[in-house]
């Protein structure tokens, strides 16, 4: 019995300990030294943290990224995507193809004509190819910069209008591609031609970047028809380069190109792949959507 009473006086002890005014081993002064070593150093180590994320704040411009030299410009995307780059339907079937035309309406919702009236935000840049658009430097005045407009006419057969198909329902599909923005990126022409197409070399205008597709597949020759093309000079006018970034030009367009494939052979894969040609646009085994892209049809009857 004695042995507990001292144990757990022991421990009582240990808790408060009245005669040495100590808690846990501690006294007040003992206490305060402790506590007061971790606040200084918690303190410098946050201090040191924030210090750091200031100082990387300096150094960091609104509206430009501080470095690109690990972008591979630009990329090449296509509107509708879908899983594997496969567009897969039935002629006869209209929910098949549902799905390709509700892309297609939603993403040229911003290039409907009366979303582009207001004087203050967008200007007219010419109805032809023209050279860059310089607004001024990206670190001068912070003021928005006005956007090119880009009438979704331009799109011909494939802008929605004559047809809210897309020629999809006929067996006419198109799809509808851009250049990713790249801020302060400005795509060079072809520096000759014999870098292009032969297809191309005799349609090479100044200020254009041109497009071409053809079949990826050997096999797939003699299957894919002929294949339009529409837009600004059937290809990306450099009139709408360079992209201020978000801040100072909110309301830019890409310049698009919409490209039919008007004799697509029924009931087979045929694999299509598209390029951009410009001096400064190169391509690469690792990323498939760098300059270029390769897309799948299937239609069926």
């Amino acid at each position: 019995m004695s042995g507990n009473k001292e144990s757990d006086g022991g421990w009582k002890t240990f808790v408060w300990n009245s005669e040495k005014k100590e808690f846990l081993g501690r006294t007040g002064s003992s206490w305060f030294k402790i506590l007061a070593f971790y606040v200084i150093f918690y303190g410098c180590l946050a201090g040191i943290f924030v210090g750091t994320i200031q100082a990387l704040l300096l150094t960091i411009s609104n509206y430009k990224p501080t470095y690109q030299d690990r972008v591979a410009p630009p990329g090449l995307s296509h509107t509708p995507r879908s899983d594997k780059s496969e567009i897969r339907y039935t002629k006869s079937d209209e929910k098949s193809y549902a799905k390709y035309v509700s892309s297609l309406t939603e993403f040229l919702k911003p290039y409907d004509v009366e979303l582009q009236l207001e004087q203050l935000k967008f200007e007219n840049c010419g109805d032809s190819p023209q050279s860059y658009k310089d607004r001024g430097p990206l670190e001068g005045k912070p003021e928005v910069r006005n956007a090119c407009r880009f009438n979704r006419n331009l799109l011909g057969s494939c802008s929605g209008d004559s047809d809210p198909t897309y020629g999809f329902k006929d067996g006419k599909p198109c799809i509808i591609v851009k250049l990713n923005r790249i801020v302060n990126f400005r795509p060079k022409t072809p520096s000759s031609n014999q870098s292009l197409p032969e297809s191309l070399q005799g349609k090479l205008l100044p200020n254009l970047i041109p497009i071409h597709c053809k079949n990826k597949r050997e096999e797939d020759e003699g299957k894919i028809g002929e294949i339009k093309y529409f837009g600004m000079g059937e290809g990306f006018p450099l009139q709408y380069y360079p992209y201020y970034g978000k801040a100072l030009h909110p309301q830019y367009l890409q310049p698009l190109v919409a490209i039919q494939f008007t004799n697509l052979t029924l009931d087979q894969e045929l694999r299509i792949e598209c390029k951009v040609y410009g001096a400064n646009i190169d391509y690469s085994e690792k990323d498939r959507y760098q300059g270029r892209f390769d897309v799948k049809f299937t239609i069926s009857s």
